[in-house]
């Protein structure tokens, strides 16, 4: 970890946000005084504190609300208002959730939660519940509540999450299972793969689409004519999609990207971005050599500023290097899965999205 890692400020979980609102309610629901701060205990023991934004008093309902600090990390859902209203339940018994605005419904199986439910994961309603139930104790109070969650402007927020990949519709999820959210940890990234290769499975979706990139995406889904729905965002995350499917197969992926990240794929790295692994022109050298490629084209390759530029000129003397690639990051995909029943593409796309290489098993 570098030393500007070790100073980036972490944060709190939507879940998290949404468990100290909930507390700080249901203490106004029984008690008529909202908590501010509000304290509440984190699933690995952490104690921490949120101070309110909102305190509403609508009895028989109470509402609490909470502005998500996601730190230093580039979360998307940084600043935005987290909302619980609790109120008693009427013949129902125990703690009931429920989606209010900007918080998305289940449509679609394959997810920890069944369709038709809040998407407010498992691990938040646990927070939630043990909060509730915390003071409930305490106060010897009914535990049969109802409790929904809301997130102005959550509905636009979605738009920038695998939401509506993934058949949730109507705003974000409630998530963390730790409460914390780590700066640049990409845990929910690999998160939503995870889910969509669920969403696939429980869809029986035959032929899944994944890429390093939207101009990837975008050609790898023209293609194929694959619907957005059998589409995964991989990023540089090689590694969290062919492992997770090593155990979750799906009949057929096509993986797509950029010759720089497939090259790396190719090269054996299972983490594609640039800060934690480099292309190495000495190998794209020699895959060139094997290729026919003349001296003088070997040692320009070596020199190279970038992997563009070494494709640009492996084309120009008409060496299939991408064609390459794709066979070399196909053989490094299968190796991952480890004789998992998945059929393997690998396509290589330029920068506009042209196809330039590709290696399949069908």
């Amino acid at each position: 970890m570098s030393t500007h890692e070790k100073h980036l400020k972490r944060g709190w979980t939507t879940g998290a946000c949404a468990a100290a609102a909930a507390k700080s309610a249901y203490h106004a629901l029984i008690k008529g005084e909202f908590l501010d701060p509000v304290e509440i205990t984190l699933p690995r023991g952490q104690k921490v504190s949120f101070s309110l934004a909102l305190e509403k008093n609508d009895f028989p309902k109470m509402t609490a609300g909470i502005i998500k600090d996601a730190g230093d990390d580039p979360d998307v859902t940084h600043g935005a208002m987290i909302k619980t209203t609790v109120a008693f339940s009427k013949g129902q018994t125990g703690i009931v959730f429920k989606a209010g605005e900007g918080v998305g419904r289940i449509t679609k199986p394959g997810l920890p939660l069944n369709v038709g439910q809040a998407a407010i994961n498992p691990v938040p309603r646990q927070m939630i519940s043990a909060s509730i139930n915390e003071l409930a104790s305490i106060y010897h109070s009914d535990r049969n509540v109802e409790v929904e969650i809301s997130v102005p402007g959550g509905k636009e927020l979605a738009l920038k999450t695998w939401n509506p990949q993934l058949g949730i519709v109507g705003g974000i999820s409630i998530l963390g299972t730790t409460g914390v959210v780590i700066p640049f940890s990409c845990s929910a990234w690999i998160h939503s793969i995870h889910r969509g290769i669920d969403v696939a499975r429980a869809t029986k979706t035959v032929h899944v689409g994944a890429s390093t990139g939207s101009t990837s995406g975008k050609a790898v889904r023209e293609k194929h004519n694959l619907p957005e729905t059998s589409m995964i965002d991989m990023g540089d995350f090689a590694g969290g999609l062919l492992k997770y499917l090593r155990g979750n197969p799906v009949p057929r992926i096509t993986i797509g990207g950029g010759v720089a990240k497939l090259s790396k794929l190719a090269q054996g790295h299972l983490d594609l971005h640039s800060a934690r692994s480099q292309l190495d022109l000495d190998w794209l050298a020699d895959q060139v050599a094997t290729l026919g490629g003349t001296g003088s084209t070997i040692e320009s390759i070596k020199k190279a500023n970038s992997a563009l530029e070494v494709f640009e000129l492996a084309e120009s003397h008409n060496l299939p290097l991408a064609d390459r690639i794709a066979d070399k990051a196909r053989i490094k995909a299968l190796n991952v899965l480890s004789g998992a029943p998945v059929a393997v593409e690998i396509l290589v796309f330029n920068r506009q999205g042209q196809l330039v290489g590709m290696a399949h098993g069908w």
